[in-house]
């Protein structure tokens, strides 16, 4: 079977990005797809990183980057509440309703993104102006890096 990314190898700039960022997106899902509720919560490192606590920081981060900076064009990504919140998992999560929120995130953010050429620029409140293209690929750092730390607790999940 191909890998979803070896399908856009030789595609413009434009699908090759949106491909990249799924695919993250997915890898994303598939640690969080299956855990048990106690371990969606289960802290294995000293900070507040849990595996559910991952993907609601990154539900956030779709809003803040694609809803807030490019779709409202608010010229900040930061949101209201303190990031530890964005970390830790509530008692009314569970592992369904932070992938169907994570999913609803990343579908509101192509929705952003498809009314945007790479090249549109936007104003942000630290770093000057920001492209479509930046917020893509930064988007795809961030979430791989997350995807990284997810590997490893589920690694951990899984022998404990």
């Amino acid at each position: 079977m191909t890998p979803p990314e070896d399908t856009v190898a030789t595609a413009d700039e434009r699908p090759m990005l949106e491909k990249w960022l799924d695919v993250q997106r997915d890898a994303i899902v598939k640690k969080i797809d299956g855990l048990s509720e106690v371990d969606i919560r289960r802290r294995l490192v000293p900070s507040l990183t849990t595996v559910g606590g991952v993907v609601r920081h990154l539900r956030w981060v779709e809003t803040g980057w694609f809803d807030q900076l490019l779709g409202a064009r608010s010229g900040t990504n930061r949101r209201a509440h303190d990031t530890d919140w964005e970390f830790t998992v509530q008692p009314d999560d569970t592992g369904a309703t932070l992938i169907a929120d994570y999913r609803d995130a990343c579908a509101r953010s192509r929705s952003v993104a498809a009314e945007l050429s790479l090249d549109d620029a936007v104003p942000h409140r630290g770093m000057g102006m920001v492209s479509v293209r930046w917020v893509f690929i930064h988007l795809i750092e961030e979430t791989a890096r997350h995807a990284g730390h997810l590997d490893i607790l589920r690694e951990q999940l899984e022998v404990s």
